[in-house]
């Protein structure tokens, strides 16, 4: 699978495939992909999000690295930057998942979020920003501006690395 953290995040019909590792091997593969992405999450809550973004970039790493095929999560974030919730609110193709800023909106009135940080992932590997990924998050940010919600991030995750509209002069 191309490393620890590969493996851990392949599917389970793919685990259950490879020779000599059995339903208890892939069983337990799955329960510390599990047991991290909790682990980093919560060291994510315990702090306000912005004051540990190291721990936010590893968790969404984490979360999105590996994963094959598009993935549009929201980070939700309360008056005081805590986490509230992470959701994905939108799964997709190899090069595309689609994402509606009115159910970000929406979703994060539900929440009564006051911030936001969005991040999604390239399958390729590049974290290069795409035109449509710079639109969609004006889109959002324009959205949010008319609500007071803040938008803190986007961040693309790739392989091995990941890009930040705000420190890429983006947001």
């Amino acid at each position: 699978f191309g490393g620890f953290g590969a493996t851990i995040a392949a599917p389970l019909p793919d685990l259950l495939r490879t020779e000599g590792l059995g339903e208890a091997g892939a069983a337990a593969l799955k329960t510390v992909q599990a047991a991290a992405l909790r682990l980093l999450r919560a060291q994510v809550m315990e702090q306000p999000v912005l004051n540990g973004w190291d721990r936010v970039r590893d968790y969404l790493m984490a979360c999105l690295a590996h994963e094959r095929a598009e993935q549009f999560r929201v980070l939700f974030l309360d008056t005081r930057n805590r986490l509230i919730a992470d959701e994905c609110l939108g799964r997709g193709t190899v090069n595309h998942a689609p994402v509606y800023p009115r159910e970000v909106m929406k979703r994060a009135l539900e929440l009564h979020a006051t911030g936001l940080v969005l991040a999604h992932n390239h399958p390729s590997g590049d974290p290069t920003p795409s035109r449509d990924d710079v639109a969609m998050t004006r889109e959002i940010v324009r959205s949010a501006e008319a609500l007071r919600i803040v938008v803190h991030d986007h961040v693309v995750v790739g392989a091995g690395r990941l890009v930040s509209f705000r420190e890429q002069g983006l947001l």
